[in-house]
């Protein structure tokens, strides 16, 4: 039998500050926090958990893997997470996808897309 996704690790600078944004972007809880790790999950119903680890060494390249995210209505996300404190990298277009890069507050990448039902 093949492992299950269990969560999606992030390492950073400020576990807290960055589980905070990406609870907010999310909906997702902070279930767990304390000096050097903080834990965030759905309601059961959706996706794996996130976990942000602090670590030394500052992000230095482009994330190889990262996370993409869907909304109905991309122009009102875009909005919406800018406020929440990301950078928007750019708006593009392929595959039948419209989607928006951004940076978290920590600089890893992350899209937010209208993606075609399946």
């Amino acid at each position: 039998m093949p492992p299950n996704l269990f969560s999606i690790t992030v390492d950073c600078k400020d576990p807290q500050t960055l589980a905070t944004f990406w609870s907010q972007l999310t909906g997702y809880e902070v279930t767990t926090a304390f000096e050097g790790f903080a834990e965030l999950r759905g309601d059961g119903s959706v996706g794996p958990r996130f976990m942000f680890m602090q670590v030394e060494e500052p992000k230095s390249a482009k994330n190889r893997m990262h996370i993409d995210l869907d909304a109905p209505d991309l122009d009102a996300e875009v909005e919406r997470v800018l406020g929440l404190g990301a950078t928007l990298v750019g708006r593009y277009a392929e595959y039948g996808i419209t989607w928006a890069t951004f940076h978290d507050p920590e600089g890893n990448e992350f899209c937010i897309g209208v993606h075609p039902p399946q």
